[in-house]
């Protein structure tokens, strides 16, 4: 776990900008709102994030599955839309019902399943995995991996790197890649653009922490699946369908990720103010600092 605060976690994404998408110039109004509930009559379908929406860590938000439960019981469709690329799709369905969701598989949208989706045309690499070995290789059958871990071989001798879950990674491991890029520069696909991610006790360091680190000293250009990106969103419309994109909202915790991957999708936003990234923040002066504006802000989900 990380002592990072959530200060630093803003500064953060903020000295990355350049490689992140476009924030959509507003005069910087917004409406506040105190639930999604509140919401319901103005969207047919709800994207959510996971973490600061549904769950913090391993517990759910109270009161968060009955929402989830009144919102598709009134007709509306509710996705959720995840950089939780480090667990396998079916591990992640246990854990939301563990958690009191009752969701379809095919309405959890994760960036492993963007990255997957991206892999189309390059599956005969062999490709250095940094992943967590404790959560299996579902969902990567087929492909060529090697764990990328102490061995220095492998980091030579792959074709490229797939960045999907950091809570094995270590900066000796950093440290290994970093050289192995700047000897010979190879593709990077991160499925998991998140610099920090909340937890019950701080902030867990993601993929994109390294993955931004690699590019500023590395000079490769890592390629990012996952909010907020367009392509995790253009796998969402699939999912969804035929649907009028004014009346779709993605709500999450995250300015960097959510509501600017909102705009770049062009759906309206819902940032959650009472917990996740800003709980205990001032979510007012952090909008003002990044230009980056939600059409809501909501207190809690």
């Amino acid at each position: 776990m990380s002592a990072i605060s959530a200060e630093e976690a803003f500064l953060a994404y903020e000295a990355v900008r350049h490689r992140l998408p476009d924030a959509v110039r507003t005069d910087g109004s917004y409406r506040s709102v105190e639930t999604l509930e509140d919401l319901a009559d103005e969207f047919d379908a709800f994207l959510l994030d996971a973490f600061g929406v549904l769950n913090i860590g391993e517990t759910a938000i109270a009161g968060t599955p009955e929402r989830v439960e009144a919102l598709k019981a009134a007709g509306k469709r509710v996705l959720v839309v995840s950089n939780a690329a480090g667990f396998p799709h079916a591990a992640l369905m246990e854990k939301y019902a563990r958690l009191g969701y009752d969701f379809a598989p095919e309405d959890v949208v994760t960036s492993r399943a963007t990255l997957l989706a991206g892999l189309d045309g390059h599956r005969g690499m062999h490709w250095g995995l940094m992943a967590t070995r404790s959560t299996g290789l579902r969902d990567l059958e087929g492909l060529n991996l090697t764990y990328l871990e102490e061995d220095p071989a492998p980091y030579a001798t792959v074709d490229g790197f797939l960045m999907i879950g950091s809570a094995a990674w270590t900066d000796a491991r950093q440290t290994l890649l970093e050289a192995a890029l700047m000897d010979n520069p190879r593709p990077v696909l991160v499925g998991n653009p998140d610099i920090v991610a909340p937890r019950e006790t701080g902030f867990s360091t993601e993929p994109g922490h390294f993955a931004h680190r690699l590019a500023d000293r590395t000079n490769v250009a890592p390629l990012f699946f996952g909010k907020p990106f367009a392509n995790i969103f253009d796998l969402a419309f699939k999912r969804l369908g035929a649907v009028d994109k004014s009346r779709v909202l993605m709500v999450g915790d995250s300015l960097h990720t959510d509501i600017l991957g909102a705009q770049t999708a062009g759906v309206a936003s819902a940032l959650i103010s009472g917990y996740g990234f800003f709980a205990g923040q001032d979510v007012k002066a952090a909008i003002a600092q990044a230009g980056i504006t939600p059409s809501f802000v909501v207190s809690r989900p």
